[in-house]
């Protein structure tokens, strides 16, 4: 019973999407009618600011940080994963904003901090890397993501129905980012 209710509440708590809420209260267009159509933290930088684009990463992590705490004392440690996956299914579909959301990378940081603090901060340092070369900012997420969900499968608990829920998560991020990854190929047979 626990885990149908925490399971619900990170997926409404992930419908709640930051950066569509702030740069409405900014005055500013919705984040999916511009650019990549993300609404997320990049497309909020884009559109105000560096500034706001660190509130709504802080307020997306610092969401999934809390239910990672309520997961970690409500649940066994093998369904906690699975929480992450909720999470990030609301922030993709979030019933609040017409099932058009982000694309859950931060959410899924946020969620593996109180986890495995040191993927965490070596995902990071991974983006920052990547991102310099590429300058590409979900390429440099795929990296974050695979970082994020390695460092969680192999956090001490290793049953197959925590490490799924982690599968399940990543594979959910990067299907999110379906979209840039075509856009991506085209540019570059454009060129070719």
């Amino acid at each position: 019973m626990h885990l149908a209710l925490i399971l619900l509440f990170a997926y409404f708590a992930g419908s709640i999407n930051f950066a569509i809420i702030l740069l409405g209260l900014l005055g500013k267009e919705d984040p999916r009618t511009k650019f990549s159509g993300n609404a997320g933290t990049t497309n909020v930088y884009r559109q105000a600011g560096r500034g706001w684009a660190a509130v709504v990463l802080l307020l997306d992590a610092g969401r999934a940080v809390g239910l990672t705490a309520l997961a970690l004392y409500f649940l066994p440690a093998a369904l906690v994963s699975w929480v992450g996956m909720a999470l990030v299914t609301g922030n993709r579909f979030p019933c609040f904003h017409r099932f058009q959301g982000g694309k859950g990378v931060a959410s899924f940081l946020g969620f593996t901090l109180l986890i495995v603090p040191w993927g965490t901060v070596l995902s990071c340092l991974v983006w920052v890397v990547v991102y310099g070369i590429v300058r590409i900012p979900f390429i440099a997420s795929f990296f974050m993501v695979l970082i994020l969900g390695g460092a969680t499968a192999s956090s001490g608990d290793s049953q197959a129905v925590s490490i799924a829920g982690t599968v399940v998560t990543v594979l959910l991020i990067f299907f999110n980012h379906r979209k840039n990854i075509v856009t991506l190929l085209a540019q570059r047979r454009m060129k070719a």
